[in-house]
C-alpha cells in the first residue's frame, strides 16, 4: 500500500470505528469509559491532518506545468469540482485527484449522435440535466441524464494502460437522502474497497513524458479500446456512465505521473481551445478530428 494512501484509509477506518461505536451504545452499555467512543474520532482527525501535510510536501516536491491535451468530450457542458477555483479540486490528494476536474452535460447531442438520443427518449431520459431533487424522487435512472452514453474520446496520441467496465451504472445520488447515503455509507466503503471501486469503470492512457490520462465512472460494456492498444488523439474509446462513487452521470478526468492510482500525484491540465473551466461554467468542446 502506498504512503500517502495511508493516512486516507486510516481515517476512513477510524470514522467508521466512531459511527458503529455509536449505534452500539444505543443496543448495549459499554465495557469501558464512554468517553472512549470518541477515541477513533480524534485519531481519524490526526490522521486527516498527517495526510494533509504529508500529501502538500509531496506535491511541492513534484510540481510540474499544466500539460495541454485536447477536451474529452464533445458538445456543452458545465464544470464541477474544479482545480480552476481550488487544489486540491476534489478535497483530497489520493489517487492523483489534485487537478481533477468533473464535468456534466448540459443538454443531449441528438443532432451528433442521433442513436444516444433515440435510446434517451426510449428510457424516458430529459431533454436537459434533470436538477437536485430535495425530496423527491430519491434517484433517477442514469438514461435521464445527457451526460450518459456520451462519447469519450482520447486526449491525445496514447497507449491505453488500463480498461475496465465490468461495474455496474447505477442509480442517481442527486437527492437530498441519495447525497446522505453516498457521503455517510456508500463513499466510505468504496473507500475502503480501493481506487477501483472508487473511480468505478475506468480507462487510464499513458501519453508519454511520464503523464497519464484518467477518465472515471465509464458507462457498463462501452469500452471501444483494451490494455496495450494504441489510441490517436480525438479517438472515441469508451462511453460516459455512472459506475463508480458518482452522484449523476459524469466525466471525471484527471491528469497525473503514474498509470497506479494508488502511487499516481495529480499533474495540472489545460484543455485545447478550452483551458481549465471554472466552477459553474459552460463550456462547448468540439473541432478535433475524431475517428470511430
Amino acid at each position: 500500500m502506498s504512503a500517502r494512501r495511508l493516512p486516507a484509509l486510516l481515517t476512513r477506518v477510524f470514522l467508521l470505528a466512531f459511527f458503529a461505536l455509536v449505534v452500539t451504545g444505543l443496543f448495549v452499555a459499554y465495557p469501558f469509559p464512554s468517553w472512549l467512543v470518541f477515541l477513533p474520532l480524534v485519531l481519524a482527525w490526526v490522521a486527516g491532518i498527517a495526510g494533509g501535510r504529508l500529501a502538500s510536501r509531496d506535491l511541492k516536491a513534484a510540481r510540474r506545468d499544466a500539460v495541454e491535451v485536447l477536451p474529452p468530450v464533445a458538445g456543452r457542458w458545465s464544470a464541477i469540482n474544479s482545480p480552476a477555483d481550488r487544489v486540491p479540486s476534489h478535497g483530497v490528494h489520493t489517487y492523483g485527484q489534485t487537478y481533477a476536474i468533473d464535468i456534466v452535460a448540459e443538454g443531449p447531442e441528438g443532432a451528433e449522435e442521433p442513436e444516444r438520443a433515440e435510446e434517451q427518449k426510449a428510457t424516458g431520459g430529459a431533454a436537459g440535466r434533470p436538477a437536485f431533487a430535495w425530496l423527491w424522487p430519491l434517484a433517477r435512472r442514469p438514461e435521464a441524464f445527457p451526460a450518459f452514453g456520451a462519447p469519450l474520446f482520447a486526449v491525445a496520441d496514447a497507449k491505453v494502460v488500463t480498461a475496465d467496465d465490468t461495474q455496474r451504472d447505477h442509480l442517481s445520488r442527486n437527492s437530498l437522502l441519495g447525497l446522505a447515503y453516498l457521503l455517510l455509507a456508500e463513499g466510505e466503503l468504496r473507500g475502503l474497497a480501493g481506487a477501483h471501486r472508487v473511480f468505478g469503470n475506468r480507462v487510464v492512457l499513458d501519453l508519454g513524458d511520464g503523464t497519464y490520462a484518467a477518465y472515471a465512472h465509464v458507462r457498463r460494456g462501452s469500452l471501444q479500446v483494451r490494455a496495450g492498444d494504441t489510441v490517436r488523439a480525438g479517438q472515441r474509446i469508451a462511453r460516459c456512465g455512472n459506475s463508480g462513487n458518482s452522484t449523476e452521470p459524469h466525466v471525471h478526468f484527471q491528469l497525473m505521473d503514474h498509470p497506479d492510482l494508488d502511487r499516481a500525484r495529480g499533474v495540472p491540465f489545460r484543455w485545447r481551445g478550452v483551458g481549465v473551466p471554472a466552477n459553474g461554467e459552460a463550456f462547448t468542446a468540439g473541432g478535433a478530428v475524431r475517428p470511430g
